[in-house]
């Protein structure tokens, strides 16, 4: 019974560690209201985001930004 306590303990602190990492926001609003779309990794020679887009909506942003997972992932 303590191994079951400790296996969703165990399962419990690698989503954290996950939603940690997702947390990172890639929609920032700008100063004009628009939103933009950053890149999740950073370029290792500058130390910034890739912009990946300017859109007026967040909604279009957040839709931008399933696309681009989407097309990632696809064989």
């Amino acid at each position: 019974m303590n191994s079951k306590k400790n296996n969703k303990l165990a399962g419990a602190s690698r989503g954290s560690a996950r939603q940690k990492m997702d947390k990172v926001e890639m929609i920032r609003k700008l100063a004009s209201g628009q939103y933009r779309l950053y890149s999740r990794s950073k370029n290792p020679k500058t130390g910034k985001r890739r912009n990946l887009g300017t859109f007026s909506t967040r909604v279009a942003a957040v839709q931008h930004e399933r696309e681009i997972q989407f097309f990632k992932r696809r064989k």
